[in-house]
């Protein structure tokens, strides 16, 4: 890693991915435009994306016929001033890239989130942002692992048991350096998320404290608890 990637803090870009279909939920409308307690998923991320210490540049990768903010399927999501939105991909993979393209290249670092963690705390954020800046060429929340788990093979027999203690289970958002993860994503790299595409092109993912509040709403049990913990909040 070059002194370049890490140089003085200039800003801070947030890519809010949005562009899941909400079929597991059993939604008539995307994923991130399902209602949380009065409020979209996309409305409670973006408000703790847009108070976020030093943001200078917020895109939103949203699905095809939901890029107008002041479009009805918006209603309740309340934009920040600066918010770009770009329309998603086939895949995370190109989704994640249109919204990089969309970031400020005065950001020095970038996160990308995940509108489905949509009760992620800000802290979380920080932790990402300062544990990047401290030199970090990836950074991800986690939280340990505290089921057996078991790898299996394709018949579903039992090949091994390991660790827990050098397991986690990661959140969103993931940090980089925004050079750093550009060129990982023009590198033709596949993977499932972008601390993995990193880790492809040669380069350490640090993993900080997550938080039990940045899971990922994906059932409707899921979207019940969400609900349930907004409700008892006093500022949803």
């Amino acid at each position: 890693m070059t002194d370049d990637a890490h140089a003085a803090p200039r800003g801070v870009g947030v890519v809010v991915v949005a562009a899941g279909s909400g079929q597991r939920l059993g939604a008539d409308v995307p994923k991130a435009f399902v209602d949380v307690g009065g409020r979209p998923m996309l409305g409670h991320a973006l408000a703790t994306a847009a108070a976020l210490p030093g943001l200078r540049s917020l895109v939103v990768v949203a699905p095809a016929g939901m890029g107008d903010p002041a479009g009805a399927g918006w209603r309740g999501v309340e934009p920040p001033p600066a918010l770009r939105v770009v329309e998603g991909a086939a895949d995370r993979s190109g989704s994640v890239a249109a919204g990089l393209a969309a970031v400020d290249d005065g950001c020095d670092v970038v996160l990308v989130h995940d509108a489905a963690r949509c009760l992620t705390p800000l802290a979380v954020f920080e932790r990402v942002v300062a544990a990047v800046r401290a030199g970090a060429d990836g950074v991800v929340p986690g939280l340990a692992v505290v089921d057996t788990v078991k790898t299996v093979d394709a018949g579903g027999f039992v090949t091994g048991t390991p660790d827990r203690a050098g397991l986690r289970a990661v959140q969103t958002p993931q940090g980089f350096p925004l050079a750093l993860l550009r060129a990982a994503h023009a590198s033709g790299q596949v993977a499932t998320d972008d601390a993995a595409l990193v880790e492809r092109t040669g380069h350490r993912v640090l993993v900080v404290e997550g938080d039990a509040l940045a899971f990922k709403v994906t059932t409707p049990e899921d979207l019940e608890r969400a609900t349930r913990l907004v409700a008892g909040r006093d500022h949803p």
